[in-house]
């Protein structure tokens, strides 16, 4: 997703039921006082659940987002560095249940959030 790179995020690291990226927020993902907008937080975690969840299934399922919900405890500025992981907690014949993650570079949870996702089942 070109979104996900213009905001400076990286997803480099992949597994069955799991997504990781670094995220390195760029100007657009910031507010006028140079701190990390609250609903960029929507975006990235969507991304991270979504690519957890597809990690997931067999080849040619798919899923697509039914809700996020998301908190943010901390304020992180432009620049500064993060880390973003998506994980599968449960999945079932038709829906994926998801929480994503973003952390600072000690490690301190800056935002935390759940998801749901309707699985597509490729038809034989």
């Amino acid at each position: 997703m070109p979104l996900l790179g213009q905001l400076g995020v990286s997803f480099e690291r992949y597994g069955e039921g799991w997504a990781e990226a670094a995220w390195s927020p760029t100007e657009l993902a910031g507010n006028p006082f140079g701190i990390v907008h609250g609903g960029v937080y929507g975006v990235i975690h969507d991304a991270a659940m979504n690519f957890a969840a597809n990690s997931a299934l067999e080849s040619g399922d798919r899923v697509a987002t039914l809700d996020v919900s998301y908190q943010t405890r901390r304020a992180p500025k432009v620049g500064d560095a993060l880390t973003v992981r998506g994980d599968v907690s449960q999945l079932t014949r038709q829906v994926a249940y998801t929480e994503s993650t973003v952390t600072d570079s000690e490690g301190e949870i800056v935002s935390r959030a759940m998801a749901t996702f309707i699985v597509r089942r490729k038809t034989p």
